[in-house]
């Protein structure tokens, strides 16, 4: 014996059916329009990375710096209006890095005979037939070293017409560099709210400790740079006083200048000075800027300080910051030195939320 349902009862409940299913059905389309444009954003930002790829080194700089001073932005738009702050904090870091750039040339050319009588030795002795470097042990050979020293010649001698030569993309990019600080200064906040806008509310705890551990890193990376440059001019007065060639300030200044620009490195100096000592035949001189000049000045900074400083600011193990700093510079040159060790930082920190959802889900951990 059948059950008779009402006419109204089984109406109503086609209807709300049909509604759910309607409502569903709006829900998924909102989300698909919803993801159209963040998907558009990201294809043409990779698109522009590959048409800017000779100045995007600048605007990543720019953009780390910004994320860096965004705190000194805030209080000085306590008092002014926000684009004021912007330019009062760009031109801020324009006029601190012009004060290094202007120092920096003053002391190498008041040394410039020394940088001269250097690359003049070393060019005389690689040009010697009887000389061949690989009998000094030196793994590389005279075609490589000259190859070094053309190099040398034109960024540390002649600076003037290497500059001259290139004015145009250098003036460009620093115009690139400031120009992405000041706008990310400007409204890269509010460009940061537009994209995350429209993230799912799961995600929206990801991209928030995510925005604050990047902070945090590049804040990190900024401040070791700048102080393992400090650390290098000091540390490398008593080895090239126990080197007895005269001009330490200015040979420990060269070492601190390398070190302040992330794809030279102090242990350029020291492998320029070395060469040097070589051509001058002085073994002695050669030992003590391998040993105390290359290993500890040089690397012992950047295998244990810089990954452990680093490291210690976001909680992540010294070795894999050491990895991912090197291979960073290694792939991406300047921009690698910010890019690498923050995709490690993400990445690690990425990983730690995901298994802390898990465990707050009561589910069990994977097995890696």
């Amino acid at each position: 014996m059948g059950i008779a349902f009402p006419v109204p009862v089984i109406i109503e409940g086609t209807h709300l059916l049909i509604s759910n299913r309607h409502n569903r059905y709006s829900t998924m389309n909102q989300r698909r329009t919803d993801l159209f444009p963040f998907m558009l954003i990201l294809i043409l930002t990779l698109f522009a990375f590959m048409v800017f790829l000779s100045v995007i080194d600048m605007v990543l700089i720019g953009a780390s710096v910004a994320v860096v001073l965004i705190p000194l932005h805030h209080r000085i738009s306590r008092y002014t209006k926000p684009g004021i702050s912007a330019g009062v904090v760009t031109f801020g870091v324009f006029f601190a890095v012009s004060i290094v750039v202007l120092f920096s040339y003053l002391i190498f050319a008041s040394n410039i005979q020394t940088l001269l009588h250097m690359f003049d030795t070393i060019g005389t002795w690689l040009n010697n037939p009887s000389t061949n470097p690989l009998d000094f042990g030196i793994p590389v050979t005279k075609t490589t070293l000259s190859g070094l020293l053309d190099q040398g010649t034109a960024l540390f001698v002649n600076y003037k017409k290497t500059l001259l030569d290139n004015l145009t993309l250098i003036a460009f990019k620093i115009f690139v560099l400031f120009f992405s600080l000041f706008s990310l200064l400007l409204w890269g906040e509010d460009l940061k709210l537009k994209l995350t806008r429209r993230v799912p509310k799961m995600f929206s705890e990801y991209v928030r400790k995510l925005s604050e551990v990047t902070s945090d890193t590049l804040y990190a990376i900024y401040n070791v740079q700048i102080a393992i440059a400090v650390l290098t001019f000091f540390i490398a007065i008593p080895v090239f006083y126990l080197l007895g060639y005269g001009n330490i300030i200015f040979f420990s200044f060269l070492a601190a200048f390398c070190e302040l620009i992330p794809v030279l490195g102090s242990s350029i100096a020291f492998l320029l000075i070395g060469t040097y000592a070589l051509a001058l035949g002085d073994t002695r001189g050669v030992f003590i800027l391998f040993f105390l000049g290359y290993i500890v000045v040089s690397c012992l900074p950047e295998i244990y300080i810089r990954p452990v400083l680093v490291g210690r600011r976001v909680m992540i193990h010294p070795v894999i910051m050491f990895i991912g700093i090197i291979s960073g510079l290694l792939t991406l040159g300047l921009a690698g030195f910010v890019l690498g060790p923050l995709i490690v930082v993400l990445l690690v920190t990425s990983y730690r939320l995901y298994i802390q959802e898990k465990k707050d889900r009561g589910e069990p951990p994977s097995p890696s």
